[in-house]
């Protein structure tokens, strides 16, 4: 298992929730998605904010002691000791309110600021989906409905303020979550992605495993895996439980959220621990 971090928390908002059908017929060829990435940042005026949350300090602060530690996960995923680095990325956590959003968001912008690196986050919290509010985004559809409805890939990803960070935001809150991450047309969606999007890297941001079990289904088709952990809440017994249902050699690490103190590796810092997912 890869190193622990040390990483502030952040508070998330709540979406309106909506309603949709399952449509598991693949009906899209994806043939026109292959620049979706370039063209969707090409024009970076044309961005609607409305309120960029100010914990993307990755972002917004990047010469922030915050932001130095999502630099050294990042360095730690993107050079290994061994072998090849993962491409594409899930971020969990063992139960809601440890900070796996702003992990995902945060790591995503830092890998974004690359010189050579593009990244595509999706978030696949069909439950309580965050990303794209704490980007000062209005709401747009965005993975249910290209779930649900067959909509293209390409209408739904979204710019932001990095020109090399694009999201697939989560869309309408379903009334079948698990059937929809579960289902054939998201395994499509995944493998489709990682062979189109080869050179980029690709970061889920899904719910709780324990709560939820198309965090399982995703977690099969990805590289790799981070776990965040809360201080004072996430027992050492949950941690190893991750373990065991992930297995080891899929772990690249924990990021130890929410820290209160300074301790041997890395920093803690109070002023951002107050995440809700």
């Amino acid at each position: 298992m890869g190193n622990i971090f040390k990483a502030p928390g952040k508070a998330e908002q709540d979406t309106k929730t909506g309603q949709n059908n399952v449509d598991d017929s693949i009906d899209e060829t994806m043939s026109d998605v292959g620049d979706s990435i370039e063209e969707t940042i090409s024009d970076v005026d044309d961005i609607e904010t409305y309120y960029i949350d100010p914990v993307l300090v990755t972002g917004l602060d990047p010469q922030s002691i915050e932001a130095e530690q999502f630099r050294l996960l990042k360095n730690n995923i993107l050079f290994p000791e061994k072998g090849t680095p993962p491409k594409s990325i899930m971020i969990t956590s063992f139960s809601p309110s440890e900070g796996k959003s702003f992990v995902a968001a945060n790591l995503a912008i830092s890998i974004a600021q690359n010189i050579d690196e593009y990244v595509l986050l999706l978030d696949c919290d069909l439950r309580s989906p965050s990303i794209q509010p704490m980007f000062g985004l209005e709401s747009n559809p965005g993975l249910s409905e290209y779930l649900s409805k067959g909509k293209p890939l390409s209408s739904l990803l979204v710019k932001t303020f990095l020109d090399k960070l694009t999201i697939l935001p989560a869309g309408e809150i379903p009334v079948n979550p698990s059937e929809l991450l579960s289902s054939d047309r998201m395994k499509k969606l995944i493998r489709e992605i990682k062979l189109r999007y080869s050179d980029r890297y690709i970061i889920f941001d899904t719910p709780p495993p324990h709560l939820t079990s198309e965090t399982n289904a995703i977690a099969r088709q990805v590289d790799g895996i981070v776990i965040v952990i809360k201080q004072g809440q996430t027992r050492k017994k949950d941690i190893l439980d991750l373990i065991d249902i992930y297995g080891k050699e899929k772990i690249l690490g924990v990021v130890y959220n929410f820290a209160r103190k300074r301790t041997g590796y890395g920093y803690g810092y109070g002023k951002y621990g107050y995440g809700s997912k």
